[in-house]
């Protein structure tokens, strides 16, 4: 049986990380999930640009390390790392901005694997006192919920959270609610004051309220 979103995203495990990039203060937004299917599929299903456009975006470029790639509509950048199936890197540069992506899976038994994201970032001093790490971490809640449904169900050609009616659906604004309230409690525990706040103007933001 499918997963509800609202299931999905309570089985999330998020976090958030003070750390430094290029001599600057940075944030590490992490969201971990498992998965049932082996170590292999799951690196395939997120390194293959056929399996990608299923659960996320269209992707074009040469996916190998150093090269390029572009997701339709949103981010491109370079791979800078790879190990697999384990670990893989990249840059990713989205309106004139450059922030750093980094997955890693792991065996978790008995066919499942586990999936670590970290999106890291320079702080800006204007946008995360404001959002805190919802409004990315929400958008990767999203993302991976759609890897959810594709390993659930690879054949499909998108999940339906990719569907603009699915977007603005109750299921949608419960998942909203529910994910960005468990980002605003990430924040919290990296020490971000306003992280409640935060965490309501990610969920208007995501809802349509903003």
């Amino acid at each position: 049986m499918a997963m509800a979103a609202l299931d999905y995203a309570g089985a999330v495990v998020r976090g958030v990380k003070s750390v430094e990039r290029d001599g600057k203060p940075a944030k590490a937004v992490i969201a971990t999930a498992t998965y049932d299917t082996d170590l292999e599929d799951l690196w395939h299903a997120v390194t293959t640009a056929d399996r990608i456009k299923r659960w996320f975006l269209p992707i074009s470029g040469d996916l190998k390390l150093g090269g390029r790639y572009q997701l339709e509509g949103n981010a491109g950048g370079t791979i800078t790392d790879c190990d697999a199936p384990h670990f893989f890197a990249t840059t990713w540069e989205m309106m004139g901005q450059t922030s750093w992506l980094e997955v890693r899976l792991t065996s978790a038994g008995a066919g499942r694997s586990t999936l670590e994201l970290s999106h890291i970032a320079i702080v800006d001093e204007a946008f995360w006192p404001t959002y805190g790490p919802g409004a990315v971490g929400v958008g990767w809640d999203l993302g991976l919920f759609g890897l959810q449904r594709h390993i659930e169900n690879p054949a499909a050609e998108r999940p339906p959270e990719g569907v603009a009616e699915w977007q603005t659906s109750p299921e949608a604004l419960q998942f909203y609610r529910a994910a960005s309230t468990a980002w605003g409690k990430a924040a919290a525990a990296d020490g971000m004051v306003n992280a409640a706040e935060a965490a309501e103007n990610t969920r208007k933001f995501y809802s349509g309220e903003a």
